[in-house]
């Protein structure tokens, strides 16, 4: 099956979220700097951008920057005057998003911050910075409960959430793992279905990244 779903992704990304070149050197230039292939695939790419022309979106928070490869489909997606600020715990990591949001041309709309994103994220809510439009999270699924608790106190009523790699290839099922990334995401799952501000949905998904999805949700009050 991974064949067909490697097959099918390919098909649909090479006619919806054909990478321009400025996407391709991103990743080339993660792979010359020894950064993880962990970069979210063009397709959420693409569902990344359509959220934030869909939403609106003004100002973006991003909790995870690796090599800037997500940044850059959120930042193409701004208005004018619009900005992404971005988490990246590792400062060669954020050195790198920071060359690549520059050769796509989107670096003036990007503030890469670099720490602990729980620190971070701590600051820039006594700062009251904020709101923000739309909230991704690819950073440490352990503690995904935790950032999207911050989200919430940086949201807006109509602010957009997103959470990748939920399913863990369907390890998410075992209540009784030992897996601090499984019971984070299983945390913050029991988190968005109980919390009274939140509506949210889960997208499993199949393709080249084998079996895996995200989690949507929206801030309603």
């Amino acid at each position: 099956m991974q064949e067909q779903w490697t097959a099918v992704d390919r098909y649909f990304g090479e006619l919806l979220a054909p990478e321009d070149q400025a996407l391709s050197a991103s990743i080339d230039a993660n792979r010359e700097a020894g950064l993880p292939s962990i970069d979210v695939p063009a397709l959420l790419g693409k569902f990344l951008e359509l959220m934030v022309r869909i939403s609106g979106a003004r100002r973006v928070l991003e909790i995870g920057t690796l090599g800037g490869y997500s940044t850059i489909w959120l930042a193409r997606a701004l208005p004018a005057g619009g900005q992404v600020v971005t988490l990246e715990i590792d400062p060669h990591h954020a050195d790198i998003a920071r060359a690549n949001l520059k050769t796509a041309g989107v670096l003036e709309r990007v503030e890469v911050r670099v720490g602990p994103a729980s620190e971070s994220l701590r600051a820039m809510h006594e700062r009251g910075d904020g709101p923000f439009d739309v909230v991704f999270i690819d950073a440490d699924k352990k503690s995904l409960p935790e950032y999207v608790d911050w989200s919430l106190k940086l949201s807006r009523p109509g602010s957009v959430i997103i959470a990748d790699n939920v399913v863990r290839d369907g390890k998410v099922l075992d209540a009784g793992s030992t897996d601090p990334d499984i019971q984070g995401v299983r945390r913050m799952t029991e988190l968005m279905a109980t919390n009274p501000r939140l509506s949210a949905t889960a997208i499993p998904t199949v393709g080249a990244r084998g079996y895996d999805g995200f989690a949507v949700a929206v801030v309603l009050e």
